[in-house]
């Protein structure tokens, strides 16, 4: 495979340089964006070329658009292979209502309902259809070859192969679209492979000489924050204060077991939050409720396993949890990847403990690739404790490097701050050895702190000399000082003798010479007592004008989603409206304008939010008349033909054509070629000088009414040019 890292064309040819030009004024029409992200326009180059594809993306880098765009920009429809019903409705609603003819078969629908989409697609009314492998296979000996397929685009395509983690026997098939349509191009898309899976895809899908797209993994709108073992109520009250941050947007928290998943929201619950529970122990049905509340808004957070997230499309959720750690750095990145999909800021934090790797190591033992995966969890685990920027840690691992740290982890925002601690490791150490390496850390703690409880006396701890040595620090301080030395690599914990902790040879050597050795200073995490809930009102932070107003955009938001029976985050994302807040447009030209916005949700949304800017800016004159025919002259300039305006805006095309005479009139409009044929206006202008008055009737049958209105308009228009020439 020929592996492309970076979108350079130095000399395209001309019809390469077209289908660019083509592409970039659709995702400014359909999408509302100026500009691809990097690689977007050489993979869609490439299928539109006839070329197969693998393309490797993380979570929330853009895949979908590479093949959305080709079903816009060729005459045939776009076939998408999806496992996740989740992701086919999300993407069929976002697609509609950015005015893309989309539709999805599956399981979910009746018979009927799938019939009746296939017969859309084989009459040209359907774009883009998503499909589940499975009904693929059904279907792809029935169609005709009447059907023109401009791409395959297989989704999620890591799930066809042996080496992928989600191996699905119905994707191994797939290569049955290359033997039954060998000149269509096929895309390959996944958030997760290494090159062993890369290769496997293409041989699975028989591709030919596919191009290898790598996209960047830096996400870098995403903070990223580890906390070593906080305990229960400071983790619980550390997600209460993400919630009341983010209070009209979404958190995932991700738990190791079903019950910590069922614990964590209950904890919640019990809080007055909105909070559901999702695992693969719970019904189909319940399943599909959870996703379906947390995808509308419904809930703030979601306490979930692994089982959760694969095809969630929602852009706004905001933060990312994990209540424990994962058991290796790709799920972690395809986890905190489901926080800002739309780019904006969005944070992701691990709660990390030593109980986490003996359970962990649990899994690996009991897993088939044990020596692969037990060098995965070392490596997440390096991840967890690095005392150096994360971003870099986490990037080289997917064999991506920068030069620089990334200034947006808890590293890089908070460098330790380093103090001698000599006396403390040497109190620890010599504790462990007094108690010839017989507990825990939760034990050893209790030693140095000189806690009296009945096992720590029945062993006779209570008895040794380093006894109450450290009374004079907290719990934490300890634990945390305690998980630097282990770290350090003074201190080992023997997974196989209950997690008990022994001296490294170097710790031993550091108790001998009694070596300084140098400490990050403990910081206790910020707490927050709740007596009891506090009101709303009070609990709200004062929030800055441009907060206050987005406040106000996401309530408008709110209220056309539950109008249109949709998630918000398909009226709009949480980067569009904080353009909104940024450019400010107050009227519907300047929010025309807004990155993210598009032609088809100008016209369609553009009153209630700029209602609400003007109000909020105190703009106090009403919105100008004839907005409507200014929207009409949006859509006609963004290429919508007269009939295709009538249906966008709701309205007859008679008005249209009303619409259109103001504008001549009023010389806005001066080019004529896509409402008007020449041969129509010689027409009427041949029957208007032969029968001034009675011209309208004669021609009735002949054209829309309205137009023959039309082209006198245009003469009057073209005899003013004229006399001012």
């Amino acid at each position: 495979m020929h592996s492309d890292h970076s979108a350079t064309t130095p000399s395209a040819p001309a019809d390469i340089q077209s289908i660019r030009q083509r592409a970039t004024a659709m995702l400014s029409r359909f999408y509302g964006y100026s500009t691809f992200r990097p690689l977007q326009l050489d993979i869609i180059t490439t299928a539109m070329t006839g070329r197969d594809s693998v393309v490797l993306m993380p979570t929330g880098g853009g895949k979908s658009i590479c093949y959305q765009i080709p079903a816009l920009l060729s005459d045939g429809v776009v076939i998408v292979v999806s496992p996740l019903i989740a992701l086919m409705k999300d993407q069929v609603a976002a697609l509609t209502s950015n005015g893309i003819p989309a539709a999805a078969v599956n399981s979910m629908q009746t018979e009927e309902e799938n019939r009746d989409i296939l017969e859309q697609l084989y009459s040209g009314r359907v774009r883009i259809l998503y499909i589940s492998p499975e009904r693929l296979l059904l279907e792809i000996d029935r169609w005709s070859s009447d059907l023109n397929i401009a791409l395959f685009a297989i989704d999620e395509a890591h799930c066809i192969s042996q080496w992928g983690h989600d191996f699905r026997p119905g994707y191994t098939r797939l290569r049955c679209i290359k033997e039954q349509y060998p000149h269509v191009p096929v895309m390959a898309l996944t958030a997760t492979a290494d090159r062993l899976t890369r290769d496997d895809i293409a041989a699975q899908l028989a591709l030919t000489d596919p191009r290898l797209f790598i996209g960047s993994f830096d996400r870098p709108n995403i903070s990223l924050r580890v906390m070593t073992n906080p305990g229960k109520t400071q983790r619980v009250n550390f997600i209460c204060s993400m919630i009341d941050r983010y209070r009209n947007d979404s958190g995932i928290v991700y738990c190791i077991s079903r019950k910590g998943a069922e614990e964590m929201d209950r904890q919640l619950r019990g809080r007055g939050y909105r909070s559901v529970v999702y695992h693969a122990g719970l019904s189909v049905s319940e399943r599909n409720l959870a996703q379906d509340r947390f995808i509308n808004g419904d809930v703030q957070v979601v306490c979930a396993t692994v089982a959760f997230g694969m095809g969630i499309d929602k852009s706004n959720i905001r933060w990312v949890v994990h209540n424990n750690m994962p058991r290796n750095i790709e799920s972690y990145y395809q986890e905190i990847g489901r926080a800002g999909r739309d780019g904006a800021k969005a944070e992701a934090v691990m709660f990390y403990s030593y109980a986490d790797i003996a359970t962990l190591r649990s899994f690996v033992d009991e897993s088939g690739q044990q020596a692969l995966n037990a060098e995965k969890l070392a490596r997440m685990k390096e991840y967890a404790e690095a005392s150096l920027c994360r971003r870099r840690i986490l990037l080289s691992y997917f064999n991506e490097t920068i030069d620089h740290d990334c200034g947006n982890c808890d590293v890089c925002l908070n460098p330790p701050e380093r103090i001698d601690g000599t006396v403390l490791v040497l109190k620890a150490l010599s504790a462990i050895v007094r108690i010839n390496g017989g507990a825990g850390i939760t034990m050893l703690i209790d030693i140095l702190r000189g806690v009296s409880r009945q096992e720590l006396v029945q062993r006779g701890f209570d008895r040794i000399k380093t006894y109450g040595a450290g009374r004079d620090l907290s719990f934490g301080e300890w634990n945390a000082y305690i998980s630097q030395m282990i770290q350090l690599g003074l201190i080992d914990i023997a997974y196989n003798e209950h997690n008990h902790l022994k001296l490294t040879p170097y710790g031993r050597k550091i108790l001998d010479e009694r070596s300084e050795v140098l400490l990050a200073k403990y910081y206790p995490m910020e707490s927050r007592r709740r007596a009891g809930r506090k009101s709303v009102a009070e609990e709200k932070p004062q929030l800055s004008p441009a907060e206050q107003l987005l406040e106000q955009l996401k309530t408008v938001r709110e209220k056309i989603a539950r109008k249109e029976h949709v998630p918000p985050y398909i009226v709009f994302t949480d980067k569009a409206l904080l353009e909104m807040v940024r450019v400010e447009p107050l009227d519907m030209e300047q929010f025309s304008r807004v990155e993210g916005v598009g032609e088809r949700k100008t016209v369609k949304y553009w009153r209630p939010f700029v209602t609400a800017i003007r109000k909020f800016k105190g703009v106090t004159e009403k919105l100008g008349t004839g907005l409507s025919v200014e929207e009409t002259l949006l859509l006609l300039n963004a290429g919508y033909d007269v009939a295709a305006i009538a249906e966008a805006k709701g309205i007859k095309p008679i008005t249209v054509y009303t619409h259109l005479v103001e504008l001549i009139n009023a010389d806005k409009l001066t080019d004529f070629s896509s409402v008007i044929t020449r041969e129509q206006y010689l027409r009427v202008m041949e029957v208007v000088k032969t029968h001034p008055d009675d011209y309208y009737d004669i021609l009735r049958d002949e054209m829309p009414a309205g137009l023959p209105r039309m082209a006198i308009a245009i003469t009057d228009f073209l005899l003013r040019k004229k006399g001012n020439a």
